[in-house]
């Protein structure tokens, strides 16, 4: 079997803009992330990172960093403020290196994001 690069998608909700919370959330997100699919950490290709307009306190990416994900390539960026769009929300496109074929991948939202698939709920 190849190895092949692949695109995981995740996500979070926060309960209060915080950078406490941000990094115990990113970090929960990320470690089940990345045990649910087997990564290991040289794997990893690059990670992107969203967050809703109303999440100030930290830089998702900062928390990756603090993880120990520092020599990943990390991006950030801001989603668009849609009217109605679920606020507190953190979004990860994790690329990596794997055998997995895509329909094997186990993508993962946490808290209020569970709502936000409910294509990939068990």
């Amino acid at each position: 079997m190849s190895r092949a690069v692949r695109a995981l998608r995740g996500a979070t909700t926060i309960d209060v803009d915080t950078a406490d919370q941000v990094d115990e959330r990113v970090g929960e997100l990320l470690q089940e992330m990345l045990e649910s699919n087997a990564i290991e950490h040289d794997d990893l290709v690059s990670i992107i990172f969203t967050s809703t307009p109303d999440i100030r306190s930290r830089f998702p990416a900062t928390a990756a960093r603090g993880l120990g994900l520092g020599d990943v390539p990390l991006l950030g960026a801001q989603e668009q403020d849609v009217e109605g769009a679920p606020e507190s929300v953190i979004r990860v496109l994790v690329h990596f290196e794997t055998e997995l074929e895509r329909h094997e991948l186990h993508h993962i939202y946490l808290h209020y994001a569970s709502n936000l698939r409910d294509d990939l709920q068990p």
